[in-house]
């Protein structure tokens, strides 16, 4: 199984969200989730969806910030391995971590 995050920057809406594209290739999962800080770890409100055989992608916005997460891949929590940075968690594991940087495209007149 590899485990993949990737981070996609678009232009920030109005709401300041950041697009963001988390993409897991596994396989032999029957289910995929990211579970973290921005949605208050349910992996139920993070599930990424099986676009082929092995790649599983979750497209969302987030607004800039330091989020925590961990990947759930059938039922079993796990950091990304992919992840730059990762943190310890209370139950003795590690969190991984995303930054999300909002990115200045605007000119000024």
């Amino acid at each position: 199984m590899n485990h993949c995050c990737d981070f996609e920057s678009a232009r920030p809406a109005r709401s300041h969200l950041i697009a963001i594209r988390f993409t897991v290739k596994s396989r032999n999962a029957e289910s995929v989730s990211v579970a973290g800080t921005f949605n208050r770890w349910q992996p139920g409100a993070g599930r990424l969806h099986r676009v082929d055989d092995a790649c599983w992608i979750l497209e969302t916005g987030l607004l800039p910030g330091r989020y925590e997460y961990q990947w759930v891949v059938d039922g079993v929590w796990m950091a990304d391995p992919n992840s730059v940075e990762n943190v310890p968690n209370p139950y003795g594991g590690r969190n991984s971590v995303l930054r999300v940087v909002a990115s200045v495209l605007e000119r000024s007149s």
